[in-house]
């Protein structure tokens, strides 16, 4: 991601606050920057990096931060810094796998005011929206909603209702995504290519709010979600034309002690065919929690094979936090 000091949005990108119903700096306040640390030891650190920048929200009076997962896992050393260039520490409180989202609260006060999350929940395709990362109203961008579908990463991720938005916000990672109303109805998680299945189209893509809500008060009182851990496999898996290909695996992860091979395809799973990420996660999943045997059908050098694959909860391979 950029610096928030080398661009900005031209005039004409920038939401109006003269034609919003809401206060738009108190919004745009509420969005920190999040720099966080790594140990190089952290299982992600490879992938992930060991010092990540994004953005958070404020989302109570608190101190709570809500951001995306990915910037805070694993992380030894949390920093948050305001659009008025206050600088605090904070601490993971917690990171959901399922959902892909973070929360941080700060060591101390900030003298910003919160966001309130969406109480309706609502959005709708072509809604207008507003992507705001840190860095003030420069790096606040005019949006909409070009998309509401599923997404499904190789990682063993999947959102039902993701929201798809253009055009796209080169700071994505944890930004804000305000509704016309100045509620959070999403959270910043990627930049995608083609958001479009009709047209060649670039925008980001956000986890929505509403798959927080019945997990928050467990992830800020135990710092996870009560519901069992899915079962993680360490297989990273890419749709193709030739099918659903293994292109890599977690090293030393379930999938690869199970003997499963990169370039393998994935054919099924116990007796369900799969063809895409979406059905081959939710038919592993079906099967039980953490810790489950799952049965792979893999199609190698023109043979069928079925290996049982003895899942994990994910959580385990990761570097937990210090305090809590």
């Amino acid at each position: 991601m950029q610096n928030a000091d080398e661009w900005k949005f031209p005039h004409s990108l920038r939401p109006d606050p003269e034609k919003l119903m809401f206060n738009l700096s108190k919004a745009i306040n509420s969005v920190v920057k999040v720099r966080t640390v790594i140990p190089s030891a952290a299982f992600t650190a490879d992938v992930l990096g060991t010092e990540r920048i994004g953005s958070g929200v404020l989302i109570n009076d608190s101190g709570l931060i809500l951001t995306v997962g990915y910037l805070v896992t694993e992380a030894e050393t949390v920093w948050l810094t305001t659009n008025l260039n206050q600088s605090i520490l904070g601490h993971v409180v917690a990171y959901d796998q399922v959902t892909g989202l973070g929360l941080v609260q700060t060591l101390g006060s900030l003298d910003i005011e919160p966001s309130e999350l969406d109480p309706n929940e609502l959005c709708t395709v072509n809604d207008d929206i507003f992507f705001v990362s840190y860095g003030g109203i420069e790096h606040a961008l005019n949006c909409n909603i070009s998309r509401i579908d599923e997404f499904a990463g190789y990682w063993e991720y999947l959102l039902e209702d993701a929201i798809y938005t253009s055009p796209p916000h080169p700071q994505w990672g944890g930004a804000a995504v305000f509704n016309t109303r100045g509620y959070v109805i999403g959270i910043g998680s990627l930049f995608l290519q083609n958001i479009s299945e009709a047209q060649n189209q670039q925008g980001n893509l956000a986890i929505p709010i509403s798959i927080l809500k019945p997990i928050l008060g467990a992830m800020v009182e135990f710092g996870r979600a009560l519901t069992p851990a899915r079962p993680w496999l360490g297989m990273y898996t890419v749709e193709s034309e030739d099918g659903l290909i293994v292109s890599s695996l977690a090293r030393y992860g379930p999938a690869e002690l199970a003997g499963i091979l990169q370039g393998d395809k994935i054919i099924g799973v116990s007796e369900e065919k799969v063809s895409t990420l979406a059905s081959l996660f939710r038919s592993i999943w079906s099967i039980g929690a953490a810790g489950v045997s799952v049965p792979i059908n893999i199609h190698r050098d023109g043979n069928h094979l079925q290996l049982a694959v003895n899942s994990i909860d994910r959580n385990d391979f990761l570097l937990k936090p210090q305090i809590h």
